[in-house]
C-alpha cells in the first residue's frame, strides 16, 4: 500500500514539472498575451507605392513573431470608413497636418489618429517634368493649359491629396480639370509623357521611387494650398491598442527616413512578389528592426 501511494504522489509531483517546462518553453519562445486567441490583424493597404512597402514589411515582421496579419486593399475613403465601424483594424498611411486633415476632422470621435509619426518630411504638390522650363509655379498652369489638354492627371478618387488639389483648383482658379485614375494609371502617364518629352501636370508626393526614375520638379504654391511639410500618421479602430499592446508599443517606435523607405520601396517593386522584396529589405537592415522591436 505503501509503495502504491508513493508511486502516485510521483507521477503527479511528475505532471506537475512537466507542466511548468511546458510554460517556461512558451515563455521562452517570446510568445505574449497579443497573439493569444487573437483574429488575424486586417490592415488596410491603399494601393500606393510607399504604402504596399510597409504593409508588406509589417506583415513579415508580424508573421514572424507569431501574429496573422490580413492585408485588404480599400481606397482611403472606404479606409476610413471601415476603421470608423470596427470593420478593419489598422491604416498606416494618414498624412497630416494637411491631406487628410478632412477625414481627421470628420472621424476624430470614431478612430484612434496615432500622435507618433513614421515619416516626418513627407511633401505634396503638383508636379511636372523638368523639361518643361516655363512652367514653374502653379500661377503658371492656365497659361499654357491647352498644352495640358486643360487636365491634372490624378489618382484615386477620394485620396486627401486629390481632395486638396480639387481646393486648389478653385482657389488658384484654374483652368484645368483634375481627372481621377489610381496611382498605376498616373505613374503610366508620366512615364508615356516624358518618354515622349510631352506636358504631362500630377500630384505626387514624397516619398516616392518615380523620382528616382525622371527629372519631375514641384511647382511653386504660393498660396500654401498643399501646405509645407507632411507627417505620416497611423490609424487604429478603438481598443486596438488594449487588444496588441505589443504591436502598438512598436508602431510608436517606427520611424523611416528618406534612404530607408525609399530602399523598401525599390526592393518592394523589385521583387517578383511584394512580400518578397519586404522580406529581403528586413534581413539586410536588422539594426534598424530591433531599434522599433525590442
Amino acid at each position: 500500500m505503501f509503495n502504491k501511494t508513493k508511486l502516485l504522489l510521483l507521477s503527479a509531483a511528475l505532471l506537475v514539472v512537466l507542466a511548468a517546462c511546458g510554460g517556461n518553453d512558451e515563455a521562452d519562445n517570446g510568445e505574449t498575451g497579443d497573439t493569444n486567441d487573437k483574429e488575424p490583424i486586417e490592415m488596410g493597404q491603399i494601393n500606393w507605392a510607399e504604402n504596399i512597402a510597409v504593409t508588406n514589411m509589417w506583415k513579415v515582421l508580424l508573421e514572424d513573431r507569431g501574429y496573422e496579419v490580413d492585408l485588404i486593399n480599400l481606397d482611403m475613403g472606404p479606409t476610413m470608413t471601415a476603421l470608423a465601424n470596427d470593420e478593419l483594424d489598422i491604416s498606416l498611411e494618414i498624412w497630416l497636418p494637411v491631406q487628410d486633415q478632412h477625414y481627421l476632422e470628420q472621424y476624430q470621435d470614431d478612430i484612434d489618429f496615432s500622435e507618433a509619426t513614421w515619416y516626418d518630411n513627407a511633401k505634396v504638390g503638383l508636379v511636372v517634368p523638368e523639361y518643361m522650363e516655363d512652367v514653374n509655379s502653379i500661377e503658371d498652369l492656365n497659361e499654357h493649359a491647352e498644352e495640358f489638354d486643360h487636365q491634372i492627371t490624378g489618382f484615386d478618387q477620394g485620396a486627401g491629396t486629390m481632395e486638396v488639389a480639387e481646393e486648389m483648383i478653385e482657389e488658384y482658379e484654374l483652368e484645368l480639370e483634375l481627372v481621377p485614375s489610381s496611382e498605376p494609371a498616373m505613374i503610366a502617364a508620366i512615364d508615356d509623357a516624358v518618354s515622349n518629352e510631352e506636358p504631362i501636370v500630377a500630384p505626387l508626393w514624397n516619398p516616392h521611387s518615380i523620382f528616382a526614375e525622371h527629372d519631375l520638379k514641384y511647382l511653386d504654391d504660393p498660396k500654401e494650398s498643399f501646405g509645407g511639410v507632411e507627417k505620416i500618421h497611423h490609424a487604429t479602430r478603438h481598443d486596438f491598442e488594449e487588444d496588441y499592446p505589443e504591436f502598438s508599443e512598436w508602431l510608436k517606435n517606427w520611424k523611416m527616413d528618406d534612404e530607408e523607405i525609399g530602399e523598401l520601396m525599390a526592393y518592394v517593386e523589385d521583387a517578383e512578389e511584394p512580400i518578397d522584396g519586404a522580406r529581403e529589405w528586413i534581413d539586410e537592415n536588422e539594426e534598424l528592426i530591433n531599434e522599433w522591436i525590442n
